[in-house]
C-alpha cells in the first residue's frame, strides 16, 4: 500500500458557499468556521469532532442484515487495514475541515493474542496517529476504551462478578490513559456498555456499584500519577446492551458521583439519542447536566424514538440544535469538550460522498442552531420572560429562600399575612411561539 493512497479522490476540501442551492450538498451553506458570534469563532463554539468507530470502522451491518458499506480501507490483514483506515480518516478530517476526532482503543488497532501484543499494536498505530496529527493539526477530542465488545466483558467490566475480568479492564484502561497522554487527548470518556444487569436475580447491585466507583478512583489516581491533563467524562445510557445500565441518565450519573465522592473528578458526555431512550426530550440531559455544572461534552446525534433503539443518526433537526446550543452558550461553551458526531450513515447510504454529506448537513444544522441561539440570547425576550416569572425570589421571603435562610416559620407567617397565592399562567404556548420565531 502506498503510504499516501487517496481514498476520497475527486472530493475537494469542503468550502463555505452562502446562498448555495438546495441540491448543492457538498458545501457548507451555514457553517462558516471563522465567523465571529458573541466574541468567538463559530469553530470555537462548536468544536466539531468526527467519530472513528462509525465513520471508518462501520460496515452498515445491523442485527437483521449483513454489511453494506464496503470500504477499501477495511481490506487486508488487520494491521494493514488499520493503517489504511487511519490514512483515510485523516484525509477525511482535512477535506471536511474539522479539528478533532474521537476513537476507542480497539478502533485504532486490533487486539492481539496477548495483552502485550495488543499494546504493541496500539503503540504502532498511535505512533502513526501522532505523526498525522502533527502534519495536519487535527487533535484528539477524546479517547475511550472499548470495555464492552470482547466476550470477556459479557458480564461487565468494572462491575463484573469476576475480579479477574475487572483486572483485565483495569490493565486495558491503564494503556488507554497512557495513549490519551501520548496523543494529547483533551478528554477521556467512560461508557459503561455492559455496566448494568439483565436480571436482578443474579446481581449484587451494591457490590457492583462499589466496584465501579473503585475502578473510577483507580483511573483518577493513575491520571494524576502520569500527569495526564484531560477532562474525565461519563456518558449516560439507560439500556442497550443491558436491560438496565447503572449510568441510566444524567441525574443517575450525578447521583452516583456525589454518593461516592467523585463529582470533582468527572463531568458528563451527553448523547441526546441516549436521552430519548431514557424517555426524556432530546435536550433534557444537556439541560440537567449544565444546570448542575456537569455538562462537559455532547455526542451530537439523534434517533428515532418511535423505533425504540439507539439508531445513531446524524442530527439534522434545527429545533434540537438550537436548544442544545442555547444551553452551551449560556454556560460559556464546552471547552475542553465539543460536539462529537457519534453518528453513522444509514446502511442504505453506500457512496463515499454520503459520508461527507451527512457530516456537512449536521454541521450546517448546528451552525443554524448556534446562530438562532445567539440571536435569542442577545435579544433577551425569552430570558426576560423567565426572569420575570421567577421575580418573587428576588426580594422578601423569596430572597431568603434563594439564599437558604428561610424557615418553615417564615413560610407560615408569610401566608397568615398574605393569604392564598394568586396562581399565574405558565404561558407555555407563548414561549413556544416566540421560540419558533427564532428557528
Amino acid at each position: 500500500m502506498a503510504a499516501r493512497e487517496q481514498f476520497f479522490a475527486g472530493i475537494p476540501k469542503i468550502q463555505y458557499v452562502p446562498g448555495a442551492g438546495p441540491t448543492d450538498v457538498m458545501c457548507f451553506k451555514h457553517y462558516n468556521a471563522e465567523e465571529i458570534l458573541m466574541g468567538r469563532t463559530m469553530e470555537d463554539w462548536l468544536r466539531f469532532s468526527v467519530c472513528y468507530w462509525h465513520s471508518f470502522c462501520g460496515t452498515g451491518a445491523d442485527p437483521f442484515g449483513f454489511p453494506t458499506l464496503h470500504r477499501r480501507w477495511n481490506e487486508g490483514a488487520p494491521m494493514e487495514s488499520a493503517k489504511k483506515r487511519l490514512y483515510a480518516a485523516f484525509e477525511f478530517f482535512t477535506k471536511l475541515g474539522v479539528k478533532y476526532y474521537t476513537f476507542h482503543d480497539r478502533d485504532m488497532s486490533p487486539e492481539g493474542a496477548t495483552l502485550e501484543e495488543t499494546n504493541r499494536n496500539l503503540d504502532e498505530m498511535t505512533d502513526l496517529a501522532l505523526q498525522l496529527q502533527n502534519e495536519t493539526g487535527v487533535k484528539v477530542l477524546w479517547v475511550t476504551c472499548n470495555l464492552f465488545a470482547h466476550p470477556r466483558y459479557m458480564n461487565g467490566a468494572a462491575t463484573n462478578p469476576d475480579c479477574h475480568v475487572l483486572a483485565y479492564a483495569g490493565a486495558q484502561l491503564k494503556k488507554g490513559l497512557d495513549i490519551a497522554k501520548k496523543l494529547g487527548a483533551e478528554n477521556f470518556v467512560f461508557w459503561g456498555g455492559r455496566e448494568g444487569f439483565l436480571s436482578i436475580l443474579n446481581t449484587d447491585v451494591a457490590a457492583e456499584l462499589k466496584h465501579m466507583a473503585t475502578f473510577f478512583r483507580m483511573a483518577v489516581k493513575y491520571k494524576e500519577k502520569i500527569g495526564l491533563k484531560c477532562q474525565f467524562l461519563i456518558e449516560p445510557k439507560p439500556k442497550e446492551p443491558c436491560k438496565h445500565q447503572y449510568d441510566y441518565d444524567a441525574m443517575s450519573v450525578i447521583g452516583f458521583l456525589k454518593h461516592y465522592g467523585l463529582e470533582n473528578h468527572f463531568k458528563l458526555n451527553i448523547e441526546p439519542n441516549h436521552t430519548t431512550l431514557a424517555g426524556h426530550s432530546y435536550e433534557h440531559d444537556v439541560v440537567v447536566a449544565s444546570a448542575l455544572g456537569m455538562l462537559g461534552s455532547v455526542d451530537s446525534n439523534t434517533g428515532s424514538p418511535d423505533l425504540g433503539w439507539d439508531t445513531d443518526q446524524f442530527p439534522m433537526d434545527v429545533r434540537n440544535t438550537t436548544l442544545v446550543m442555547k444551553v452551551i452558550i449560556e454556560q460559556g461553551g464546552l471547552q475542553p469538550g465539543g460536539l462529537n458526531f457519534d453518528a453513522k450513515v444509514r446502511r442504505e447510504s453506500t457512496e463515499l460522498e454520503d459520508l461527507f454529506i451527512a457530516h456537512i448537513g449536521a454541521m450546517d444544522a448546528f451552525a443554524r442552531g448556534l446562530r438562532n441561539a445567539v440571536r435569542m440570547i442577545e435579544e433577551g425576550v425569552i430570558s426576560g420572560m423567565v426572569k420575570e416569572r421567577y421575580s418573587s425570589f428576588s426580594h422578601g421571603l423569596g430572597q431568603k429562600v434563594e439564599d437558604g435562610s428561610a424557615t418553615l416559620e417564615d413560610m407560615e407567617a408569610f401566608i397568615k399575612q398574605n393569604g392564598e397565592p394568586r396562581v399565574t399562567s405558565g404561558k407555555q404556548e407563548k414561549y413556544e411561539s416566540i421560540f419558533n420565531h427564532y428557528i
